[in-house]
């Protein structure tokens, strides 16, 4: 098969074979309630059906042992960080944007999918502490030379990127999405993926939902009762 096809439709081929049949996915009226910041490894809604995380050599497993100790606050469920890995590998994504670092748990499962594509991923965090600490993080791991943490406020921040950007995660201030949606989306290529964390309907987020679904350049759908992954079309 040609590897340009492959490389184009990977993404879309992922979530209709793999992730929605496995994940809580709704129409974009989506459904009442929030999702869960920090880890959900089980109970209802989590990932008890799934299997651990496996590694294939001592790169990967540096990483995911570091991801183990990084604290939970304000970062994503490991159901979702491992979506992150599979949406950036399986489309050999290899400029990658994040807003909203936190500690660099995220950022950590963005580099078990970037050091396979040799991509780079740079991640915005406002607050100095946490980003000190994701650097830190990050070093443990052995991926700081995969990542750039820029402090500061994003919605200033992201107008010195540059394009063309593979993926976007955007996990900020909620009411900035659209914003910074406005921003990137300029940016991301055709083909490529703008994911929404904390999304698990319509009215968790209307003024973002409505962005990304009354946009017929857009196609988009909810994933695991978290994120809203949007498909730039080509």
């Amino acid at each position: 098969m040609d590897r340009s096809f492959f490389r184009a439709f990977a993404p879309s081929l992922l979530a209709v074979f793999v992730l929605i049949p496995a994940a809580s996915c709704q129409p974009p009226q989506g459904y009442p309630g929030r999702g869960m910041r920090g880890p959900r490894m089980g109970g209802p809604g989590g990932g008890e059906a799934n299997a651990a995380p496996t590694t294939r050599n001592e790169a990967e497993k540096r990483i995911l042992d570091t991801a183990s100790q990084v604290s939970h606050y304000l970062n994503v469920p490991e159901q979702d960080g491992r979506l992150i890995r599979l949406l950036v590998e399986s489309s050999g994504a290899r400029n990658a944007v994040e807003i909203g670092t936190s500690t660099g748990y995220s950022g950590l499962w963005f580099a078990l999918g970037l050091q396979a594509t040799g991509g780079k991923l740079t991640t915005f965090e406002y607050d100095a502490g946490r980003a000190a600490t994701a650097r830190e993080n990050f070093r443990k791991a052995g991926v700081d030379s995969l990542i750039t943490v820029v402090e500061g406020d994003a919605h200033q921040k992201v107008k010195a990127l540059k394009g063309p950007v593979d993926i976007v995660f955007i996990d900020a201030d909620k009411e900035g999405y659209r914003d910074y949606l406005k921003q990137v989306l300029p940016l991301v290529r055709p083909g490529g993926l703008i994911l929404a964390h904390n999304i698990s309907g319509r009215s968790s987020n209307p003024d973002y939902m409505d962005a990304v679904t009354s946009d017929p350049a857009l196609e988009t759908i909810l994933v695991n009762g978290q994120m809203a992954v949007t498909l730039k079309k080509r």
